[in-house]
């Protein structure tokens, strides 16, 4: 994620703060100092830093702190309270006019920052909610948007309205409200265009939209890698057409994302979604304490339950279960339990929201090539026929041979493979409380992935 480094930085700060019985003022004061360096490095605002590491002092410096049973603790709670407070402490939906009515949502932002992708997500996540949303082809300057868009809203079940790119923007905008009224649409979103950089042009053209439809939200999309310039956009977009919220693209890449924490504080729009990958639910619901959370190496548990009710076959995980109990576990659950991991956002997206499962806390964990293992074991296991999968009893030495050449790994592997995966059974039979009763300690075995 893109505050890594960020947090890795403020758990060390924290654990030092920890390991004081009583804390001084001046201890207060370094640990702060390193804060503030650290959340400059992540290329948050220098106001924003300068006025949050204030606030944090001030409270953190008062007579309930220092004299207090955990102090340590205290200033850590505080840091967090702030850190939500400066990226807006609640949670803010894109405003939805009642039933029917059509609520036209126009979307800007600059080229590359994945707002044609942002926008087709959005009306998939409309729709969840149960609105019949339209997806508007208003970019008519850039090579392929309208055909992009077409594909998305295709992904997402979601009508697209097209002109062509011969009519104006404001002229399609305007059609496609009559399309929507006749249609029985009550959500209208417009996919404008972005250019390379903020020009008059742009900005005409989205002023007269707004000037002939009646836009109930105006969101920018910006790209988080971009750090501050995203900041910088969000507030000459604010000036120029006046916004309403503002998603946070690219979040899931290496970067400093100081952008996250600047924005509420120096535009006073909230940040509506943040974009973790290319999926529909990679799209994710901003919530500040969430995020102050992760940042903070505190996990992110109740994204993930929410993210695994989203994605994951409620029938098919009770299914698992049984068989878990049962220990009739074969290597078709095993592909499908390595399914659920991957719409997950995969590994390193489930362990980022495990409280004290930050970056720091990981050194050991290789990402990339615990994905490698998974992408092999997947492998072997689609090298196996039907009835091996279902009865791996089955596997003797020549079969093991033919299914380590049709996955073009050693021998040992599927070698390796078959003795994990018998341990693993080994194991559930011993522990048939596992999903919900007292788990015994029946020793270890290493995931075959």
């Amino acid at each position: 994620m893109a505050f890594d480094s960020l947090s890795e930085k403020l758990q060390n700060v924290f654990k030092s703060l920890r390991s004081k019985g009583r804390l001084t003022e001046d201890d207060v004061k370094t640990a702060l100092k390193e804060v503030k360096m650290a959340l400059l490095e992540a290329d948050v605002n220098f106001k924003v830093v300068k006025q949050f590491v204030k606030s944090v002092q001030e409270r953190a410096i008062g007579q309930d702190v220092m004299t207090g049973l955990n102090p340590g603790q205290m200033v850590i709670k505080i840091v967090n309270e702030e850190m939500v407070a400066l990226m807006g402490s609640e949670t803010t939906e894109i405003a939805l006019r009642p039933g029917q009515e059509i609520t036209v949502i126009m979307m800007a932002g600059l080229q590359g920052a994945g707002k044609t992708t942002t926008t087709a997500k959005i009306a998939g996540k409309l729709k969840q909610k149960g609105k019949k949303p339209l997806l508007v082809a208003c970019d008519i300057y850039r090579p392929a948007a309208i055909e992009q868009l077409k594909i998305n809203g295709e992904k997402q079940g979601v009508e697209v309205f097209s002109m062509g790119d011969k009519h104006k923007p404001v002229n399609i905008a305007k059609a496609s409200l009559e399309y929507a009224g006749k249609n029985g649409f009550n959500a209208v979103i417009l996919d404008t265009a972005g250019r390379l950089h903020i020009d008059e042009d742009m900005m005409q053209e989205l002023i007269e939209i707004k000037e002939n439809v009646d836009v109930s939200q105006t969101i920018l999309v910006v790209d988080a890698m971009t750090g501050q310039d995203a900041v910088n956009v969000a507030g000459s977009f604010d000036e120029k057409i006046g916004i309403d919220g503002v998603v946070l693209t690219k979040l899931d890449g290496d970067t400093r994302g100081g952008a996250a924490l600047s924005i509420r504080a120096v535009t006073g729009k909230p940040i509506l979604y943040v974009g973790m990958g290319e999926k529909l639910s990679d799209l994710e619901q901003f919530y500040p304490d969430r995020m102050a959370s992760r940042i903070l190496g505190m996990g992110d548990v109740l994204t993930l339950i929410e993210k695994a009710q989203e994605e994951i076959d409620e029938d098919k995980a009770r299914e698992m279960e049984q068989r878990l109990k049962k220990a009739e576990f074969n290597f078709n659950d095993y592909l499908e339990s390595m399914s659920q991991v991957k719409k997950l956002g995969g590994l390193g997206s489930i362990l980022g929201m495990m409280p004290g499962m930050g970056v720091s806390k990981m050194p050991d964990i290789d990402e990339d090539a615990a994905e490698k293992n998974m992408a092999r074991t997947e492998a072997i296991i689609y090298s196996m026929t039907p009835k091996e999968r279902s009865n791996p009893a089955l596997l003797n030495p020549s079969r093991k041979r033919r299914i380590a050449n049709g996955a073009g790994v050693d021998i040992s592997e599927v070698n390796r493979l078959v003795k994990s995966f018998e341990q693993m059974k080994k194991m559930m039979k011993q522990m048939p409380g596992m999903m919900g009763g007292k788990a015994g300690k029946r020793g270890r075995f290493k995931l075959p992935f």
